[in-house]
């Protein structure tokens, strides 16, 4: 049997020869999941022998990520809030960027057992919305997308993670057909400006889904949409979060207020990008 820290260590030229930033670590997560281990144990015991079947799966991720598929998309789940989500390619690839969305609301509503509704528009894999309501056990939830099978993984997280009974998710776009209110709204929409898309990372170009990735000319068309239904459906008292891209808080806090919402205030991310613009009702 061949020993870990040799797989490794091919490995890791491989990856770094095909540009894949910190080949050494996505090696070690890829050789730990073919063999069924914790990604320490091949740093504490590096001379692991390595089972015939536990290389050649090995060999196949390794072939893969160095074609720049994500570790994540390699593996079918990401982390996100301490929480283990499953992807699909209708999924957009949970960033920890979009943790601010998370700990904004945290902020905004510290009484953790109020029996909040959330609602969360484009949810993809649920991430954001099934992150609140772990923290919120009295909290019930509904997130929106517009692909089908986006509702299903989501659908499928919740059912893991033991919050289908709080969590529902239906297939729509935006708020249309929706009725009631919403003391938490939230949304990572499309933001990226459509023509910089190809040029992106392969890891989010080629993998993540073109619906959750391009908002447009300008990047703005989604906030344009989503805005007015944000507003219609925001409870009094009610805060939205949505995520921003890089630059783009003066132009959404713009169109929010032509919707009769108001900044609230701007979250950034661990990089210090303004990633989170929390949003109340004018009059609430």
């Amino acid at each position: 049997m061949t020993r870990a820290d040799e797989l490794l260590r091919d490995a890791a030229a491989r990856l770094d020869a095909a540009g894949v930033e910190d080949a050494r670590r996505d090696a070690r997560l890829l050789l730990a999941e073919a063999l069924g281990v914790e990604p320490h144990r091949l740093i504490l015991e590096p001379e692991t022998e390595v089972p015939p079947e536990a290389a050649a799966r090995f060999a196949e991720f390794v072939t893969a990520r160095e074609a720049r598929t994500p570790v994540s998309r390699i593996l079918g789940r990401r982390e996100f809030w301490g929480l283990s989500f499953r992807l699909s390619p209708a999924t957009l690839d949970p960033r920890p960027d979009s943790e601010t969305l998370v700990e904004a609301v945290l902020k905004a509503f510290p009484d953790r057992v109020a029996p909040l509704r959330v609602l969360d528009f484009g949810t993809g894999t649920g991430c954001l919305l099934l992150a609140v309501l772990s923290d919120y056990p009295n909290a019930t939830g509904l997130g929106i997308d517009k692909a089908a099978a986006a509702v299903a993984t989501a659908s499928t997280n919740a059912g893991d993670l033991g919050l289908g009974v709080r969590a529902e998710f239906r297939t729509g776009d935006w708020g249309e057909g929706l009725a009631g209110t919403f003391d938490i709204i939230l949304s990572n929409p499309p933001y990226i400006e459509a023509g910089v898309v190809p040029m992106l990372a392969p890891e989010v170009a080629r993998h993540d889904p073109l619906l959750a990735l391009a908002g447009g000319a300008d990047g703005l068309d989604a906030y344009r949409r989503l805005l007015p239904d944000v507003a219609r459906l925001l409870a009094p008292q009610g805060h939205a979060f949505l995520e921003l891209g890089q630059g783009q808080a003066a132009d959404v806090v713009e169109i929010a207020a032509s919707c009769g919402l108001q900044r609230c205030a701007v979250h950034a991310d661990l990089a210090g990008i303004a990633r989170c613009l929390e949003l109340v009702a004018v009059n609430g």
